[in-house]
């Protein structure tokens, strides 16, 4: 279900955490489909339980799943409140990477190249690379 680098310098759970984001964010995991458990995922993965739970937290501190007790963890539905909120969020962040660039003498068409990289990642066109 989850393809996890135990090699990366990036924590583990934040790669479990950008990977569900992708599959809501894709549609592979639909609004309300439940979650598997935080122990049965930790056996699956063979990580620690406290990682998957920590990655959850987060998830639901940030408005993609959410959690009912007893029952477990579910895919929240996408709202316009957190749908608004974050590109607010994004917004601000590249707007504050924008100067920054613009400081240190990257031009426009360079950020322009690396907007369009994205889309084609996101769309499967291309990895992320280092150009």
């Amino acid at each position: 279900m989850f393809d996890l680098d135990l090699r990366s310098r990036k924590p583990i759970y934040e790669q479990l955490i950008e990977k569900m984001k992708e599959m809501i964010i894709h549609d592979v995991l639909k609004p309300n489909e439940q979650l598997p458990s935080v122990r049965l995922l930790a056996k699956q993965l063979t990580i620690n339980p406290n990682t998957i739970q920590k990655a959850y937290r987060e998830l639901e501190r940030e408005g993609y799943i959410y959690s009912i007790p007893g029952k477990g963890s579910f895919v929240a539905n996408k709202k316009e409140a957190i749908y608004d909120e974050k590109v607010k969020q994004l917004e601000e962040s590249i707007f504050k990477l924008c100067q920054e660039a613009f400081y240190i003498g990257v031009k426009k068409e360079q950020i322009f190249s690396i907007v369009e990289r994205a889309e084609r990642a996101m769309r499967g066109g291309e990895e992320l690379d280092s150009n």
